[in-house]
């Protein structure tokens, strides 16, 4: 088995995909759980944390303990997942964690990289790109959490991680294929702690994982995980069968939940307002009280009578920089964040209790909120309404979709809370 950390909701649903995507049955749990579900045996499993960005002490012990229980539960290799645009500041949480996680290499080099072609995260001579823009240029610079101003990634883990001087695995090496990269392997062992490794395409990432499949710990997005499951599936054959096990789509009541203010996200709100879709923001400057909130818009969603069956419905506190930053400074972002995700838990929640089976969270703190209100633990893991993002099968009957915010098609919220769900063409 397969055991993945991944140090957020979203972040957790998407490797939990892309694992799925190559037949391996995957398991997600929410939160380090108590035992692994006898009913569901898996090929891989995924323990979605919150720790992106919660104290660097809290992250490493809950890592650290999600890596022990994976373990303990049969792990034969360990993941850690953090996003593709390598979300962190000057002090962590990637290199911390990567530290402590480490303990397991056995003196074996860390490969990791955060490069997922498909999502246009692509990493050249260790700097990252999105888009084929420096992420230093791209609109991560202004995330309200963790602005990502340097590009160059061994700078950025070195700040970060007790054990400098981390090196590039060039892209002349990696694109040699598996036995070059496997060479570089045994020359770094024992002296270089973490290896970044290029990747510009699919190939790439496939070669990095056939190098990289006997190692303890691999780290990375999506799409290193991604590589490592078709490896592991092409030597079980068997694995494949898997594909065939896909519950069918949701139905039933939907509504969205939207905090991410990514700018996918606000295109996404302009869609579903532009199609006529019922959408109700949430202002934390009219009232600062996260229950009246939530009240507020439970009763605008009450009001909506027979249309709330029509079509699903738009509740959001995401908004553009400009009044981001208005909220800010009134409230203090750290305020202003628990204020908003406080409330919109508590919504899922009422939304829950009124019959809504089906929920569509856009951003990864926002679905760290709604998982946590709701006390989902976990679920099977289903078809993807968008690339890296998986319909979740609870066992209470809820069908949940956790979308980061950069993720999905314009039209995600439409399609996905429409009367029917689908699966991207």
């Amino acid at each position: 088995m397969i055991g993945v950390i991944a140090d957020d909701v979203t972040g957790g649903t998407d490797v939990a995909a892309a694992l799925r995507r190559q037949g391996l049955r995957t398991q997600l749990c929410f939160g380090l759980p108590a035992g692994l579900p006898a009913h569901y045996p898996a090929d891989a499993t995924v323990v979605a944390l919150k720790t992106r960005t919660a104290p660097v002490a809290a992250a490493v012990e809950e890592s650290r303990a999600a890596a022990q229980w994976l373990t303990r539960s049969g792990a034969g290799q360990l993941y850690f997942k953090y996003c593709s645009t390598f979300d962190s500041t000057d002090r962590g949480n990637i290199g911390p964690v990567l530290d402590a996680l480490g303990e397991v290499a056995d003196g074996h080099p860390v490969v990791t990289t955060p490069s997922s072609p498909e999502h246009g995260r692509t990493q050249y001579q260790g700097y990252l790109f999105v888009d084929g823009t420096l992420l230093s240029e791209s609109p991560m610079r202004h995330h309200p959490l963790t602005p990502m101003r340097d590009s160059y990634l061994p700078r950025l883990l070195d700040a970060q991680s007790a054990h400098p001087g981390c090196a590039v695995l060039d892209h002349s090496i990696v694109s040699g294929g598996a036995g070059r990269i496997t060479a570089a392997l045994r020359q770094h062992a024992g002296r270089t702690r973490y290896l970044l490794a290029d990747a510009l395409t699919g190939a790439d990432l496939y070669a990095i994982a056939r190098a990289g499949a006997g190692l303890p710990l691999l780290a990375g997005a999506a799409g290193l995980a991604g590589a490592l499951a078709r490896v592991h599936a092409e030597r079980s054959p068997s694995v494949r069968d898997g594909l065939a096990a896909l519950p069918p789509l949701p139905g039933g009541p939907a509504v969205a939940l939207a905090g991410s203010c990514s700018r996918r996200t606000l295109e996404q709100i302009d869609a579903m307002r532009s199609a006529g879709r019922p959408v109700h923001p949430l202002d934390p400057l009219a009232d600062q009280d996260p229950g009246r909130l939530a009240e507020r818009a439970l009763a605008w969603y009450d009001g909506l009578g027979a249309a709330k069956s029509a079509a699903g419905a738009l509740i959001h506190s995401s908004m553009p920089p400009p009044a981001l930053r208005t909220v800010q400074d009134a409230l203090g972002a750290d305020r202003a964040a628990s204020i908003l995700e406080t409330a919109l838990g508590r919504i899922a929640t009422g939304l829950a209790a009124r019959g809504v089976t089906r929920l569509v969270v856009a951003g990864g703190e926002t679905s760290g909120a709604v998982v946590t209100a709701l006390g989902i633990e976990g679920g099977q893991v289903g078809a993807e309404a968008a690339r890296g993002v998986p319909w979740i099968h609870t066992p209470a009957g809820l069908d949940v979709l956790l979308k980061s915010g950069n993720f999905g098609a314009p039209d995600l919220l439409l399609t996905a809370t429409a009367t029917a769900a689908r699966s991207p063409a």
